[in-house]
């Protein structure tokens, strides 16, 4: 008989280099078992097909997964011209085969016209939903349905090699943005079509590639050396502006209640406690400069405890 997996209450954030051909749940699940964490979850999923970093948050560090996914990413693609498929990348069928007559200085061209702020409609295969059901489950199926469009930021574009009928570019991009969708837009502005053969994430807000591990390396660790690559709570929300707050007003938020700061600024804060420089979560102010709590650590321990 098997011995049962005593599950423990670890809290942060690791960064997991996820491999390819396999889903962001499935890498998920595979480091909580080797990590043995009671709860865990990820900060928005990559394509089977791509690959890079994916932050996993353990125990407390799940509350502030929603402000991971709203940071902003980097990726480097590689894009195929002359082929269009049903799904923007390699995973789909061929639906249409064009001769690539383009030179490298017009794909350049064409490609850093993305840097900057413009409207963008995903793809059918996206996971956004409709009616309670993500995108790609209509399509699969056939049917045509509405599909938002969206104001993305490219703040930074790279065409890092051209070797037709291959394109690799490193793109800085704002949450939400579809890459898949930009390669085959560029593929339609350049006449001949395009689809990503590869696509890898290098950083989110407050993470870069230099620090991940694949799978088989965290494996290779012994438990203790696991741990030590725990990141703190809050290490994936600092770019979220930092408030700290006196002891008089700790407690009063850590009791639930509502306080006015006037000189503070509206918006969205990663708070501490002044005294004891103690990481306590996120809280929201709005325009009458009502502070209110969004995301509060459950516990008054140290993040070095968590």
């Amino acid at each position: 008989m098997n011995k049962r997996v005593k599950f423990r209450p670890l809290n942060g954030i690791i960064l997991l280099d996820k491999g390819k051909d396999i889903s962001s749940n499935r890498a998920l699940q595979n480091m909580r078992f080797l990590y043995q964490a009671e709860k865990a979850g990820h900060t928005g999923a990559l394509d089977p097909l791509a690959t890079g970093l994916l932050p996993i948050c353990f125990g407390e560090a799940t509350k502030f997964s929603q402000f991971l996914l709203d940071a902003d990413k980097t990726y480097q693609v590689t894009a195929k011209l002359g082929e269009r498929t049903t799904t923007s990348d390699a995973e789909g069928e061929i639906v249409e085969t064009r001769d690539v007559t383009v030179t490298a200085e017009q794909v350049i061209a064409e490609a850093l016209k993305f840097k900057g702020v413009s409207d963008q409609q995903p793809s059918i295969y996206s996971a956004l939903k409709y009616e309670g059901k993500p995108l790609y489950y209509y399509a699969r199926k056939g049917i045509d349905v509405p599909r938002p469009i969206r104001q993305i930021t490219v703040y930074e574009l790279s065409v890092d090699a051209i070797e037709f009928p291959y394109v690799t570019m490193t793109i800085a991009c704002s949450k939400g943005t579809y890459i898949r969708t930009i390669v085959d837009d560029l593929g339609e502005n350049l006449g001949c079509g395009a689809h990503v053969t590869e696509l890898r994430r290098t950083q989110i807000s407050g993470f870069d590639s230099a620090h991940m591990k694949t799978q088989a390396e965290f494996e290779q660790l012994s438990a203790e050396q696991r741990d030590d690559l725990i990141e703190s709570c809050d290490a994936g929300i600092l770019h979220i502006p930092l408030l700290t707050l006196p002891p008089d007003l700790t407690d009063r938020l850590r009791q639930g209640q509502r306080f006015v700061l006037p000189e503070q600024d509206s918006g969205l804060y990663r708070v501490y406690a002044e005294q004891e420089n103690i990481f306590l979560g996120i809280v929201e102010i709005d325009d009458k400069k009502v502070v209110r709590a969004k995301r509060l650590l459950n516990t008054a321990k140290s993040l070095n405890e968590l």
